[in-house]
């Protein structure tokens, strides 16, 4: 039996992944759909952020998608109950190390690009960002009252050699089936932890990818160049903070955050998470209104990532496609579907 976790937070979390589960039930009727309280909601019910059953049922699945956590109204519980730290937590307990962020520009959706046509045209880049590591959990970390008065936050960034190398590996052997190319993102200008994340990447390409063309760029070159010549990347291989600012950076490239998906993979014969990159939305959640491709494409990518059924997902991916076409728009997209037409839209392209 084959079982898709669903844990659809807060905000326009459970809207869009409803219509991801509408996708899943007529696409693959015999994957069994299991859900679970996870984020704001999991803490106001259980008083956790996410409870120990709902990792072990995430641990135990084929396959995770989650919507999105979080929202104001969590804003004054202790940081390590809010529902950021449970996402923090479901990803740790899982082992995804690998967060895989496709940026790409449906050529119906060119002309919605905060840039020139010209310049998104054919966009398709994958952002392999790191999820474990870095600044969001190295120890030590704080906040401390100084001897004048004073107060004083600290965070560490660190990295290891094999926690390097074993995204980097992700980025080279996606690069492989791709365009060839790396652009691998740090900061060995100012970070002794972006030195040494030069020197493992540039290590491991000597010893086993050579084949594959490499080319180191400061995280805040490739910030600028993601807004004047974004076609230029094919991969980009990132750690664990710049990851997550370069890649919401390029997600506005692609005329919506609402449009782009995510998979945070493990070891091979681990469930993957899956996961639209943006936020829970507060300000629009429960009107209706919210962009639910990012959720269902984030299913396309659980079907081929995940759940062994790169069929099925190309036929999800054309019907996107399709309805885009079509000319079917929720309002962040300049037009006026509702979530559930939206939904509506995909069904009747597959």
């Amino acid at each position: 039996m084959t079982t898709l976790l669903l844990l659809p937070g807060d905000g326009i979390g459970p809207e869009v992944t409803a219509q991801a589960a509408r996708i899943a039930k007529a696409l693959t009727p015999d994957i069994t759909l299991d859900e679970r309280d996870f984020g704001g909601i999991s803490f106001d019910r259980h008083g956790a952020p996410i409870t120990d059953e709902a990792v072990a049922a995430a641990i135990a699945a084929d396959a995770v998608l989650m919507g999105a956590v979080g929202g104001p109204k969590w804003a004054g519980v202790a940081r390590q109950s809010r529902p950021e730290a449970g996402l923090l937590r479901l990803r740790k307990e899982m082992q995804v190390f690998a967060n895989l962020r496709p940026a790409l520009c449906f050529d119906a959706l060119a002309d919605a690009s905060s840039l020139k046509r010209e310049l998104v045209a054919g966009l398709d880049i994958m952002i392999v960002r790191e999820l474990t590591g870095g600044v969001y959990f190295g120890e030590p970390r704080g906040i401390e009252t100084l001897p004048d008065g004073q107060r004083r936050g600290f965070d560490t960034q660190v990295y290891t050699t094999s926690e390097i190398e074993r995204v980097s590996r992700v980025a080279f052997e996606l690069a492989r089936g791709r365009r060839n190319k790396v652009h691998s993102a740090e900061k060995s200008n100012v970070m002794e932890s972006g030195l040494l994340w030069r020197e493992v990447v540039t290590d491991l390409h000597k010893r086993e990818y050579a084949d594959v063309q490499l080319e180191h760029i400061l995280a805040d070159n490739a910030a600028m160049q993601l807004v004047r010549a974004p076609t230029q990347f094919d991969v980009l291989l990132t750690d664990n903070l710049f990851g997550d600012i370069l890649s919401d950076a390029a997600a506005q490239l692609t005329g919506s955050l609402g449009m782009l998906p995510s998979a945070a993979l493990g070891e091979a014969g681990r469930p993957g998470l899956y996961e639209p990159i943006h936020g829970s939305a507060p300000d629009i959640a429960g009107q209706g209104v919210a962009n639910p491709l990012a959720a269902i494409l984030s299913f396309e990518m659980a079907l081929r990532w995940s759940l062994n059924r790169p069929a099925e997902a190309d036929r999800l991916y054309r019907a996107v496609e399709t309805a885009l076409a079509n000319g079917a728009r929720t309002r962040d997209l300049g037009g006026q579907l509702s979530t559930v037409e939206m939904g509506d839209a995909v069904l009747a392209a597959l």
